[in-house]
């Protein structure tokens, strides 16, 4: 499997009454359709994962299975906290037909979490599941970090193919690909630091600001494929604004409400969440705004 290229970790949109909202994410996926990603990820922490009951998952999952371009690798945020939980929702994607599952460190029983559980947890679900497996390390919402070491353990079982690491730290995503094996593949999912963590090792990206400005981030990638410095770091830099503002400051919310602006079909986020209020609004509508004459100035 070659995760080479940026994926975007979609949004779930709501309808009016609080449901998920299919018919808008079928017209969403349309339009990423004919963008340069590599493939989705869906019901990752961008999907607002942990507010979707597992029955609206899989309906989430079949809509955007049947709505992606041939080509498109998918991507299952399939990771729960029980080990038996995860092994069942990767065996569930991959009855759907998705490429590989993402999943995610478990976190709640935080005390009890050793590097020693983790490796069990890994293990038991690579040798179990029925599809390839991404490990999912974002720290930020479960302030568990994984290792090199453990990484790289894990990478050597045959099922264990890559891993996605949001934490946005350059060094230990160099370190973890020193340990791993040649064909383990690395996405960064913090796209502020993207392009450093390409020319770390990083084969790509899931990154939520590819939502929002998929040819952008994929500008930075084929930049830093080809060699050209001086544009990966110039696009990079055009990135920084949009991740601080739809990443810190505001959130799922703020990407949605972005998304919105920029003709996707955003939405309110699932409570117990909130839009965001009016100034940030203004403050995002002024980003988009300078973002687009950067992007009106570079053609």
């Amino acid at each position: 499997m070659n995760l080479s290229g940026i994926f975007a970790p979609l949004t779930t949109p709501f309808a009016a009454d609080g449901s998920v909202a299919l018919s808008l994410l079928r017209e969403n996926i349309a339009r990423y359709n004919r963008t340069r990603l590599a493939g989705y990820a869906i019901n990752g922490s961008t999907s607002e994962s942990v507010l979707l009951r597992w029955d609206e998952v899989y309906r989430v999952w079949e809509t955007a299975r049947d709505a992606s371009a041939p080509g498109k690798i998918l991507i299952a945020g399939a990771g729960a906290e029980s080990t038996a939980e995860s092994i069942e929702h990767a065996n569930r994607a991959a009855a759907q037909g998705f490429d590989a599952a993402l999943m995610r460190t478990p976190s709640f029983y935080k005390p009890a979490i050793s590097t020693e559980l983790l490796e069990e947890h890994y293990l038991r679900i690579a040798d179990a599941a029925r599809i390839p497996i991404l490990i999912y390390s974002v720290p930020v919402f479960t302030h568990v970090t994984m290792a090199a070491p453990l990484v790289a353990r894990l990478a050597r079982h045959p099922n264990v193919v890559g891993m996605k690491d949001s934490s946005g730290d350059v060094k230990g995503i160099a370190e973890i690909i020193a340990a791993s094996p040649k064909d383990f593949q690395l996405l960064a999912g913090a796209s502020a630091t993207l392009y450093e963590s390409l020319k770390a090792g990083a084969v790509g990206a899931i990154l939520a600001l590819a939502c929002a400005f998929p040819d952008l981030c994929v500008g930075v990638w084929e930049a830093a494929r080809t060699g050209d410095a001086a544009l990966a770091e110039s696009l990079q830099q055009r990135l920084m604004a949009p991740s601080k503002m739809l990443g810190v400051e505001y959130g799922i919310a703020g990407l949605k409400y972005a998304l919105d602006q920029l003709g996707y079909a955003g939405g309110p986020p699932r409570p117990p969440l909130l839009p965001v209020g009016e100034s940030a609004r203004r403050a995002i509508d002024a980003m988009l705004a300078t973002v687009a004459s950067a992007t009106l100035t570079h053609r």
